[in-house]
């Protein structure tokens, strides 16, 4: 669409929504104003004739009724006058005679007339007694008339100013694209690359204003060309020096970006073995406690086992002999061993040394697995779907023995979904800080370890009653080699590399609460991960 009829259908109908509303408007007025004044003045015809009919009425007068019947007529838009006395009795009326006949409706509303006349009546009364009423109506043909004629020579204006502007803008759109035209051809001559491209200018209006502008663009465009030409040329041969210095640099961070790597694996891998050794001495006591009963049990089964085979040796005896004395004498032998072996005790006691051992036996097992589990160095680096109350259930078996004895473990562990994640370092992180735990606590003291789902992450909380952390000192628990521990019971780097794991390997949070005398509370925040990451995102490495 050409802006030369853009401004006539703009211009158009602006003014035919003006038009229109004013219109609009002024008949509505019209209309109101002559339909109130119509049912004011019928109003005021009834009461003024009811008042004149009273005392006719209450005299049975009714050749005064006529007169006054008569009289009313007289008004011209009146078609028809009636008196009514007691009981709706006819006592005078006056009008044509296929509108007497009609049955009377009251009319309230002139523009809902529908038969082209207004009723109307007002009633007779003396001392609050009615004794009947007047009935009129009154033509509207003529009022509908006057304003029909209205509403026909609006519309007549209406269409005569919109025609008028129609033309106005016509001419002025006319003006405004024979004046573009020129912009037009000398923006396609620039954009086909001619920068020496010159409109003319004629006058002095805003168009002229705007030929100026782009006449003095063009020549900036052609003064930027020739700019812009030089610096490609020195920018093509800095591109190709910046290729080389940008490939030997690469090579360069992707072999130091390799080695970081493989020392922040070793570096965790060194603190989850230093983690190791300082449950050393309590493992050995967790293994040595279920081993001492198993060999235990292991040597009085070897009795047990000695004793049935000599009970088995003297039955085999019994079986061999035929006569009745020896027989006698040798069932009277079986009874004295198993008197002396007590069997039916060795019998009672067989199935509890058996599960005993069974029990101790699994109970190395697990603990053994769960330290093999633990110390386990993650080749591949990574994520995989895991069981997140797992890792804490697995963890508390590799502590117990460190905390058993005096701190009490309390948990709750809600149902969470499993989550992509490194498993090995989640365990080193909570290995970490249930540890710091432990080692905060003086005497005996409390450890409360609870999961919880919380919007889109699930949320690990470790609290301790311990002896707490001063407010100055919780910023730095985080730092490298910093530690709150005497020297030689700690490195620093326990709470630094568990940042790095949940932070920048898991993309979750770790924080801290802590009060001195009352006791720390960990937070750990991990992200709801129930997708496999992306290809390259998939490998992680522990910071």
């Amino acid at each position: 669409m050409s802006l030369r009829l853009k401004t006539i259908l703009g211009i158009a109908i602006i003014q035919a929504v003006l038009l229109l509303l004013l219109v609009s408007m002024t008949l509505h007025y019209l209309r109101t104003t002559n339909y109130e004044s119509l049912s004011k003045r019928a109003s005021t015809t009834a009461t003024l004739f009811a008042t004149t009919a009273a005392n006719a009425v209450l005299s049975y007068d009714l050749a005064s009724l006529d007169a006054f019947v008569s009289e009313v007529m007289k008004n011209s838009d009146l078609v028809y006058a009636r008196v009514l006395g007691p009981d709706n009795q006819l006592f005078a009326e006056d009008g044509e005679a296929n509108i007497l006949s009609r049955p009377f409706v009251l009319d309230t509303d002139v523009e809902k007339v529908n038969d082209s006349i207004f009723d109307t009546y007002a009633e007779i009364s003396e001392g609050g007694v009615v004794y009947g009423r007047v009935e009129i109506g009154i033509d509207t043909d003529s009022l509908s008339t006057i304003i029909d004629e209205a509403t026909n020579r609006s519309a007549t204006i209406a269409a005569v100013g919109m025609l008028f502007v129609a033309l106005f803008s016509s001419m002025l759109g006319t003006y405004l694209t024979s004046q573009l035209k020129y912009l037009r051809a000398a923006a396609r001559s620039i954009s086909k690359g001619d920068l020496a491209i010159k409109i003319p200018i004629n006058g002095r209006d805003e168009i002229a204003d705007v030929a100026h502008a782009f006449n003095s663009m063009a020549s900036d465009l052609k003064d930027a060309s020739l700019r812009r030409d030089q610096f490609e040329a020195e920018l093509s041969e800095f591109n190709r020096s910046l290729e080389d210095r940008v490939k030997r640099r690469t090579e360069a961070l992707e072999k130091a970006n390799s080695e970081i790597k493989s020392a922040q694996t070793q570096l965790i891998q060194s603190e989850k073995m230093a983690s190791i050794g300082v449950l050393s001495a309590g493992v050995a006591h967790e293994i040595n406690n279920p081993l001492g009963f198993v060999i235990s049990n292991l040597s009085t089964l070897d009795i047990y086992a000695h004793n049935y085979r000599a009970l088995v040796t003297e039955y085999q005896r019994l079986l061999e002999i035929n006569d009745t004395a020896e027989r006698e004498e040798q069932l009277n032998k079986i009874q004295d061993l198993i008197k002396s072996i007590d069997l039916e005790f060795m019998n009672e006691d067989l199935d509890d040394l058996l599960k005993d051992t069974h029990e101790g036996s699994v109970r190395v097992k697990e603990i053994v697995k769960g330290l093999k589990a633990f110390s386990h160095t993650d080749q591949t680096g990574r994520m995989q779907l895991a069981d997140i109350n797992e890792c804490i259930t697995s963890t508390l078996k590799v502590v117990n023995n460190e905390l058993k004895y005096h701190c009490t473990i309390s948990t709750s562990l809600s149902d969470i979904p499993q989550i992509y994640c490194l498993p090995s370092q989640i365990k080193q992180v909570l290995l970490n800080i249930i540890l710091n735990a432990g080692h905060a606590i003086q005497g005996q003291g409390v450890i409360d370890i609870s999961s919880n789902v919380v919007e889109d992450h699930i949320e690990i909380r470790i609290k301790d009653d311990g002896c707490g952390i001063a407010e100055d000192e919780i910023n730095k628990l985080f730092d490298p080699f910093y530690t709150t521990k005497k020297v030689g019971e700690g490195t620093g780097l326990g709470l630094a590399i568990s940042y790095g794991i949940i932070v920048d390997d898991h993309h979750g949070e770790i924080n801290v609460q802590s009060e001195e005398g009352k006791g720390t509370c960990f937070t750990i925040i991990l992200p709801i991960v129930t997708e496999p990451p992306n290809e390259e995102d998939d490998s992680v490495v522990s910071a």
